[in-house]
């Protein structure tokens, strides 16, 4: 066994933290991954000053910096990320990606690479002590063409979400000018935009953007400048995050341990990632002293304790990784201030349980992308952004309010929750509605039900009797070749749900074509029915309340912005007015 790397505690606001890297040395190769480092780069400049202004700035470029930056360059919106790293990050941290977080990634281009080398699973096992006492199955059938989850390292992510990048830029030079190996130090910002101060190790300089996003992190630079704080809860309880390669032929699933006999008044949690990594996550006991479980003869003791247990201890492995969590869910109470905007842990910290922290990231990303393009390309007011914290703010607080109930079953914050939680387990084996306390609550799409940018459907009969409603992802489904997601592109698009039964006014279509919006509409038509772009079965419309024809408004996220039984002429514009948040004399001229 080799020594583990030494970890730096995280906190509720950072979750895992890598350990410091060296400013000499790669981080050691893990499995099949190899790091590579990015020299600094500094552009021409007049004095210590880069000339001009730059669309957007985006500060870290993690992987929720660079989703956004690959969401910007699908509407062609040029940027620029600063990354005071030289290489993608160290160590696995968030490993599970949502079935939500691969729709996000396939807008993106990296989905096949994610899928290539994720590992795709669908069903979590709860033990108390050494008896099974609940399973859940995430739901999994033909009409999805991906996984609810896949584990995937985020070093990878990182690495295929660089590689797109690489090609964007190959096919359009500095749409994405990512700056390895440097450092914002201060910023400030008028009316115009935002001005930045950064240092690499070729010097410092100065540059000017219209919006700065901060996708720096749980210790956010940009956040501690303004003067900003998260605010909510934080837990007492803390996880050990241990990284091991352990060639185990043990299935992907998700197994957590309460109150095991090796680990007593404990929870321990293990997962597969790709190259025959394991993350294996264990409670801290109060008054167990974190520097002292961080050691490498305490975590190798325990690791192989572990596996003794559950019969794989006979098995060689070695550690990899190690850091320390402390669960909190907190959030800023506004991700907009002014010119600058917050993404990622940079506006919310969640806990691990439920799987949100990086797919909430992904998803900040996902809404703020096409606000921000819009924005900056002055399609769209920049009010507009300010419906992206609204919306995202309101999801957290559903994402967190789940994250929270599981986090109080797994680190029970009292005596009473403990007492609570020991009552719920030892009565689960016997009695399934209880176990139901167990079930950790998996991250899932959020509807924004109060959303700004919703219009409900009017005129009479416009009632659906199914299908999503405003603020809701469209649901994915099976076509006859392919599925729905196929056919809804990173634009306003118009679904015509059987066109034969829900005839368009022509003219509205036509000037929504016509508009400076980006805006495509797709047919989707009965089989065999000629004129359209895909075909589906009578199931999909009976699950999409099309039965007898249905029309859809999709916001470039993929959220529902109106639906309608029958377009009634004049409504799409101000429903796209609405959306986009702009003036209906603006949508007409």
């Amino acid at each position: 066994m080799t020594n583990p790397s030494a970890a730096t505690p995280g906190d509720a606001a950072s979750g895992p933290v890598p350990p410091p890297a060296s400013a000499t040395e790669l981080p050691p190769s893990v499995g099949a991954f190899h790091y590579t480092r990015y020299k600094p780069w500094t552009p021409p400049l007049e004095g210590d000053v880069e000339p001009g202004r730059h669309p957007v700035v985006i500060a870290g470029g993690g992987p929720v910096g660079m989703a956004l930056a690959l969401g910007l360059a699908n509407h062609g919106v040029r940027c620029v990320i600063l990354e005071a790293d030289d290489t993608v990050c160290a160590g696995s941290r968030a490993a599970c990606i949502s079935r939500r977080s691969l729709e996000i990634m396939e807008r993106l281009g990296v989905l096949k690479n994610f899928m290539a080398k994720g590992l795709p699973w669908s069903v979590g096992r709860s033990f108390y002590k050494t008896a099974e006492v609940f399973r859940f199955e995430m739901p999994t059938d033909a009409q999805q063409k991906l996984p609810p989850m896949i584990n995937l390292e985020q070093y990878y992510a990182e690495h295929y979400l660089l590689e797109e990048i690489f090609r964007r830029n190959e096919q359009t030079p500095g749409l994405i000018d990512i700056r390895w190996g440097t450092e914002l130090t201060a910023l400030a910002q008028d009316d115009e935009g935002v001005t930045l101060d950064v240092r690499n190790a070729e010097g410092a300089y100065r540059l000017h953007g219209q919006w700065l996003a901060a996708c720096d992190g749980g210790q956010s630079f940009v956040r501690k400048a303004l003067g900003l704080a998260l605010e909510g809860t934080g837990y007492e309880g803390r996880y050990v995050i241990i990284d091991i390669e352990l060639h185990s032929g043990h299935p992907t699933e998700r197994r957590a341990w309460f109150d095991p006999p090796w680990n007593p008044g404990s929870t321990v949690l293990m997962h597969r990632q790709p190259d025959d990594i394991w993350r294996i996550d264990y409670q801290l006991r109060p008054g167990q002293s974190t520097e002292e479980a961080l050691q490498p003869p305490a975590v190798a003791e325990f690791v192989q304790r572990h596996l003794d247990a559950i019969g794989e201890g006979h098995l060689p492995w070695k550690t990899v990784w190690t850091s320390v969590y402390r669960a909190g869910a907190m959030t800023l109470d506004s991700y907009r201030h002014g010119r600058i905007v917050f993404a990622g842990n940079a506006a919310h910290a969640m806990p691990i349980f439920g799987v949100r922290g990086l797919n909430s990231g992904f998803d900040d990303a996902d809404n703020l992308a096409w606000k921000l393009a819009f924005a900056a390309k002055g399609l769209s007011d920049a009010a507009l952004l300010d419906s992206y914290s609204q919306e995202r703010i309101a999801a957290f607080h559903v994402n967190a309010e789940n994250a929270m109930r599981s986090t109080e079953f797994m680190s029970p914050p009292s005596r009473g929750f403990d007492l609570l939680r020991e009552a719920a387990l030892s009565l689960s084996e016997k009695h399934r509605g209880i176990a139901q306390l167990i079930n950790p609550r998996q991250t899932q799409a959020v509807r924004y039900a109060g959303s700004p940018l919703s219009s409900e459907g009017e005129g009479e009969g416009n009632d659906l009797p199914a299908g999503p409603l405003p603020g809701e992802v469209m649901p994915e489904q099976p076509l006859a070749q392919g599925h729905l997601s196929d056919w809804i592109a990173p634009s306003f698009t118009l679904l015509v749900l059987r066109p034969d039964l829900a005839v368009l006014p022509a003219a509205d279509v036509a000037q929504a074509l016509q508009g400076a919006l980006p805006f495509v509409v797709r047919r989707i038509a009965s089989l065999g029915t000629e004129g359209a772009d895909a075909h589906a079965s009578p199931a999909v419309f009976d699950a999409l309340g099309a039965q007898d024809g249905a029309v859809y408004l999709l916001r470039p996220d993929g959220h529902v912005a109106a639906r309608w039984h029958r377009l009634p002429a004049g409504a799409l514009q101000p429903a796209l007015a609405r959306a986009a948040v702009r003036q209906v004399q603006e949508m007409s001229a």
